[in-house]
Parts: structure tokens; C-alpha cells; sequence
């Protein structure tokens, strides 16, 4: 005899209506097979004395049971299982108790793509290099969202939409893009993407779907690397100095192999900052003409660049299609919001979109018409103006606390833009050692092993500036330096 008292649990405090929570706890005893096809249920008033519930309970999970094809009722007899329900052999830790931890089918695991998430709200944290989302410009969000929402005539937009992204915001980002990077596009050349790592996998898998060589930065973004690889892409690694990508080092290389792509962040060289020279950017270009391959340019930083104008991207001087210019909101505003975009040609693009509806329909098209009309009245602009100035400052201050505290174990360089700093630390230091005393001290720095992944030893990582501000900067430093003296002890 099933004792349902020990089977069945009910928390009287939950939202869930008591009598639905025995009708689940009792369809999961069926779907674990403690109770049998065809097996006879206690009637309503032996159950009702058996869990303490009131008798009416009990008959209104029998009812909707019932009316689900779970159980059935034979006069005179009983109320019984289904016996149309296949038999189910217990398994593992019982009704519902059971963690569902290993799958019990087969499937492809890609080791490789794991990445350890560090970043812990609570703590002090210094991350790579993002922006400080308690200055995003959430009120002028929430105006401009609210504004479309609250017109009957807009409830158009909360339906299925196109897949290209927003037709608002597509126009008004080729005419931003034209006036503020000398992009000359049309809507038809913009896919509007959730961030910049969706037209990263998107643009990875169609040029790389038949494998292929990619070319790469000894040092490069992690993100890139994992996202080309999970394509199919075979990467190439290329030098990295004060002046970007070596050029010459990718001519060599397309000498010898047929390259289908390099991948560039040529504002600011992720991770180690540095800029793509205007004499490297013209060569890269010849050759992407000469050799066919398609330039991959993660422009994620563009708009923060502190001495002087920034340097035009490649895309602007592109006249022969061949680069695919990817961009997001997210840097300016605030990671959470997941608007991005890709510029290429009209044909890439729309095979993008129709690749991009396998795995996300649309995206947020009432924030995509929210940041359209930002665009078009100068909220973003202005705001990016804001924490243009902001971050400057941050990164002044933090260059003197590295240099004041740190400078006896590290070497670095002040980044002409963007929201972090490259630093090198001693050769006979460790950074894993490093980032555990910092945990210690309720602390959390970025891991050292996404800058390396082919260990080539450099011994160097992101330290990021612009999400602290001047007090959490100095305590970060204080903490960094107690660490790295204890290391530089052992």
C-alpha cells in the first residue's frame, strides 16, 4: 500500500492552489511509475484524512485528472490510473526528489566553449573593460518605451515583426553611422542583432560553415576566437605590436593558405588596446581585395577615444564589400540592453536574417523603435558625450593609482581610448594566485586564462576602469597591490 502521506508534500504558502499541487504530486507519482497503470487510487475521503486536506480538495484534482485522461472512474468500483498510460519502472531518488543533473541521452558537448563566469555582484569587482550601467540613461529609455506603448495605435509593434530588426532604427542607424563613422549604407545593408556577439556568430557561421582559415590576433578576444571555432574556422595567429594586426604576417599567410577571414578589433585591440594603424588598415583592406577573405571588424569601443579624433573604420573605406562591420548599443548604454548590429553587403545581410530566424524570431522591437527615436532626438549622443567625459577621467585616475601603487610589478601603456587598461605583470609573478588573494579580500579581478588561451605566456590581462569610480578605483588598487606584494614574496 502507497503511502501517500510521506509522497505527497503541500506548502500551504505557494501560489499554486492546493488542489493543483496534489493534482501535479500525483501526476509526477504517475510519470515516475510509484504508482502503476491501472492501479486503484484511494477514494476522496481516505486520501482527504490520509495528506489533512479537505475532502472538496481532493475531488476538484480528481476532476481536472479526470478531465485530463489521467485517471478514470468505474462505477461501484473505484477510481483508478489510466490503463492507457504506458508502465513506468521507478527510477533514481524517488517523486520529484531526484536533481536532474546528468541527461539521460546522448549529445554533443562543447568543452571547449566553457568559460568560467566569475563577476559576483556583491563583491568589489574589476572587470574587463565595461561601461558603468549606474549612469545609463534608463529615464530617456523609459520615455521614449513608454511613449510607443502607450499609443493604441502602435500595439502593431508587440506582434511578430521583421526579422531584419526594426525598419526605424535601421534607417536612422545608416544615416548615424554615415554622420558619426563614414559608413555610407542603406537600411537594406543593417541587420539589427541582440548585441555584437550574435552578428559575431552569425556572420562566423556563414562564412565559415565548410570550415576554412580564419585569421586572428596572437592575442585576441576570447569570445571571437571560441565563436569562429564553434563555426568551423581553423585559426591562423598573427603578431600584435603598438600598431595593430601585422599586416605583413596575414600577406604571408594568405600566400600559403586559402584565408576566408580575419577577424579585427581595429579601434581598440582587444584585449591589449592598441589601435590599427591607418598604413595597416589601408594594407589589410588591398588584401582582402587581392585574396577574397572577408574582414570580420569588431568596432566594440568606437565611440570612447580620449586624445583625438578616432580613426575612420574600415568599413568607411571599403569599396569592395568585403567588410562585415559589427557594432552594439550595449557599450555606450548598458550591457543588458541587447541591441547590436551588422553592416555588410545586401546579400550577407539577408542571408544573416534568415540564418538569425533559426535561432531568434525578432528581437525587442519596441526598444529597437525606443532607441531609434534616442538616436533621432539626441539622447544617445548626448549621454555618450556624458560618459565620454566621465570615463576620462576615470581612466586619468586610474593610470596614477597604477603608476603610484603597482608600477613595481607591472608594465603598461595609456590606452588612447576605450574602458580598460593592458597590463603585464613580472614574469615570475601569477595572476592565479594574484586573483585568489583578491577573493579572499572579497574581490574579483577577470581571469587571466581568457586572455591566453594558446599559452603563449604573456602574463598580461584587462584591468577595466570605467565601471569604478574614484573611491572603488583606490580600494581596487589597495587590494591589487596587497596581493601582488604577497605574491612577489613567495
Amino acid at each position: 500500500m502507497i503511502s501517500f502521506k510521506n509522497l505527497i508534500h503541500i506548502d500551504r504558502s505557494a501560489e499554486t492552489p492546493i488542489y493543483l499541487q496534489l493534482h501535479n504530486a500525483i501526476i509526477n507519482m504517475i510519470k515516475s511509475g510509484v504508482i502503476k497503470s491501472g492501479a486503484k487510487l484511494p477514494g476522496t475521503r481516505s486520501l482527504s484524512l490520509q495528506i489533512g486536506l479537505h475532502r472538496k480538495t481532493v475531488i476538484a484534482a480528481y476532476d481536472e485528472l479526470m478531465g485530463q485522461g489521467w485517471i478514470s472512474t468505474i462505477p461501484a468500483k473505484g477510481t483508478f490510473v489510466s490503463d492507457k498510460l504506458p508502465e513506468v519502472k521507478p527510477r533514481g531518488q524517488g517523486v520529484g526528489k531526484g536533481l536532474k543533473i546528468e541527461a539521460g541521452f546522448s549529445f554533443e558537448e562543447r568543452k571547449y566553449l566553457h568559460r568560467p563566469y566569475a563577476q559576483l555582484p556583491s563583491m568589489l569587482t574589476i572587470d574587463e573593460g565595461i561601461p558603468d550601467v549606474r549612469i545609463a540613461p534608463i529615464v530617456e529609455i523609459l520615455r521614449h518605451y513608454r511613449s510607443i506603448v502607450s499609443r493604441s495605435y502602435n500595439a502593431k509593434y508587440l506582434s511578430y515583426g521583421s526579422f531584419f530588426g526594426d525598419d526605424s532604427l535601421r534607417e536612422v542607424l545608416a544615416n548615424y553611422l554615415q554622420e558619426t563613422r563614414g559608413i555610407t549604407c542603406s537600411k537594406e545593408n543593417i541587420l539589427i542583432t541582440r548585441g555584437s556577439q550574435m552578428g559575431m556568430y552569425l556572420a562566423s557561421q556563414l562564412i565559415h560553415q565548410k570550415g576554412g582559415f580564419s585569421i586572428v590576433g596572437e592575442t585576441n578576444y576570447i569570445a571571437a576566437s571560441l565563436t569562429l571555432t564553434d563555426a568551423g574556422a581553423s585559426l591562423l595567429r598573427v603578431r600584435v605590436d603598438e600598431n595593430g594586426l601585422n599586416t605583413n604576417d596575414i600577406q604571408a599567410l594568405c600566400e600559403k593558405h586559402k584565408i576566408k577571414s580575419v577577424y579585427v578589433t581595429s579601434h581598440h585591440h582587444h584585449p591589449t588596446t592598441v589601435t590599427l594603424s591607418p598604413e595597416r588598415r589601408l594594407h589589410l583592406i588591398e588584401l582582402a581585395h587581392q585574396y577574397g577573405f572577408a574582414i570580420l571588424e569588431d568596432d566594440y569601443d568606437y565611440d570612447f577615444h580620449y586624445q583625438r579624433a578616432p580613426l575612420l573604420p574600415l568599413a568607411s573605406a571599403d569599396e569592395g564589400n568585403h567588410v562585415i562591420y559589427i557594432g552594439a548599443v550595449c557599450k555606450i548604454i548598458a550591457p543588458a540592453i541587447r541591441v547590436g548590429y551588422m553592416v555588410g553587403p545586401t546579400d550577407f545581410i539577408a542571408a544573416a536574417a534568415h540564418l538569425r530566424r533559426t535561432i531568434d524570431r525578432q528581437g525587442d522591437t519596441i526598444l529597437e523603435r525606443a532607441l531609434a527615436q534616442m538616436i533621432e532626438q539626441g539622447d544617445l549622443q548626448r549621454h555618450s558625450r556624458k560618459a565620454l567625459k566621465l570615463y576620462h577621467e576615470r581612466r586619468v585616475h586610474f593610470h596614477q593609482l597604477l603608476t603610484d601603487h603597482l608600477s613595481e610589478f607591472i608594465s603598461f601603456s595609456v590606452p588612447e581610448g576605450g574602458m580598460a587598461f593592458w597590463v603585464t605583470l613580472k614574469k615570475d609573478m601569477n595572476w592565479e594566485a594574484i586573483a585568489k588573494t583578491c577573493l579572499e579580500n572579497q574581490m574579483v579581478i577577470p581571469d587571466w586564462k581568457n586572455y591566453d588561451s594558446h599559452n603563449s605566456g604573456h602574463n598580461g590581462i584587462r584591468l577595466g576602469f570605467a565601471s569604478l569610480n574614484f573611491e572603488e578605483q583606490t580600494k581596487a588598487i589597495l587590494i591589487l597591490k596587497s596581493a601582488m606584494k604577497k605574491e612577489s614574496q613567495n
